[in-house]
C-alpha cells in the first residue's frame, strides 16, 4: 500500500504533525459508510478474529480481507490524519482502489500498458477497469481459470481498439489523448497503424516513427530523435519504443 491508496498525499505541515489511526478510528468510519454508495453487489462487515478484526469486501464474488490493524498502520504511515473525517475519507479512497472482480474485468476491462516491474524499465498490457473517475488494475483472482485470463485479456484488448481520442500536432509531434476516460490513453496503442494513419492525414508522416509512452497519461509520436528528446527531457517516468515494437509487448 502507499499514499495513493487513501487519496492525495498529505500536503507539507501535515506531513510534520504526524497522528496515529487506531482500529476504533477505523471500525467507527466503517460504521459510517453508506452501504448505498459502494453499490448493490458490494458488502462490507468487520469480523472478530483471532488477530484482531478484520475488513471483510466482497464484491460481485471476489473477496478481499484485511486487518483493521494493518489498515490502520498503513494510514498512519500515509499521514492521514487521525480524525473522523480524515479517516473516513482514506477509507473511502482505499474501497474505491479495491481489487477488480474477475467477473467486472471481464465485462468492462480494457488493454492498457502499463509498467511490468518496479523500476519501471518494461512496458506491458493490462487490464484496467475505469470506476468512477478512477483507472483501476485488474489482477485475475486465485480461482481465475487460464482460459477465462486469455478470454478476459482478448476482450479487452477489442475494447480497447474502439477508445475514442483527440489527436493534436504540434510541429513534430503527435499527441494522442483519450476522451473516453482519463488515464487509459494508451489504449490506442492496440492498433498503433491507425494512428499513424491519422497523422499522415494530419500534415506529419513520420518515417521512423517512435511512441513516447507514459503510462495513465497521453501518447506522443514523432521520429525517433524527436521521441528520445522527448523522453530525455521528462520528469515523469517513461519509455520510448518504434511503434512496430508494440505488437511484441507481453503482458504486465
Amino acid at each position: 500500500m502507499s499514499e495513493a491508496l487513501f487519496g492525495a498525499p498529505a500536503g507539507l505541515l501535515q506531513r510534520l504533525h504526524r497522528s496515529e489511526v487506531r482500529v476504533p478510528d477505523l471500525r467507527a468510519a466503517v460504521d459510517r459508510l453508506d452501504p448505498a454508495g459502494l453499490g448493490p453487489d458490494v458488502e462490507l462487515s468487520v469480523l472478530d478474529g483471532v488477530r484482531g478484526p478484520m475488513l471483510v469486501l466482497d464484491d460481485t464474488g471476489r473477496r478481499t480481507r484485511v486487518l483493521l490493524g494493518e489498515l490502520a498502520v498503513e494510514m498512519t504511515r500515509a499521514r492521514v490524519a487521525a480524525t473522523s473525517d480524515g479517516v473516513g475519507t482514506a477509507l473511502t479512497a482505499w474501497l474505491a482502489r479495491r481489487p477488480v472482480p474477475d467477473r467486472v474485468a471481464a465485462a468492462s476491462g480494457i488493454a492498457v500498458l502499463d509498467w511490468t516491474d518496479t523500476r519501471q524499465a518494461t512496458l506491458g498490457w493490462r487490464v484496467v477497469v475505469v470506476r468512477d473517475a478512477l483507472v483501476v488494475p485488474w489482477r485475475p483472482s486465485r480461482t481465475a481459470t487460464l482460459p477465462s485470463v486469455h478470454q478476459t485479456r482478448s476482450a479487452a484488448l477489442g475494447r480497447a481498439a474502439v477508445v475514442e481520442g483527440e489527436l493534436q500536432v504540434e510541429g513534430p509531434v503527435g499527441l494522442w489523448t483519450s476522451t473516453d476516460a482519463a488515464g487509459i490513453d494508451s489504449a490506442v496503442l492496440v492498433r498503433p497503424e491507425a494512428l499513424l494513419a491519422q497523422l499522415a492525414r494530419r500534415g506529419l508522416p513520420l518515417r521512423d516513427a517512435h511512441l513516447v509512452v507514459t503510462p495513465h497519461r497521453p501518447v506522443a509520436c514523432a521520429e525517433a530523435p524527436v521521441a528520445r528528446r522527448l523522453v530525455a527531457e521528462a520528469t515523469d517516468a517513461c519509455a520510448t519504443l518504434p511503434w512496430r515494437a508494440v505488437a511484441d509487448l507481453g503482458w504486465a
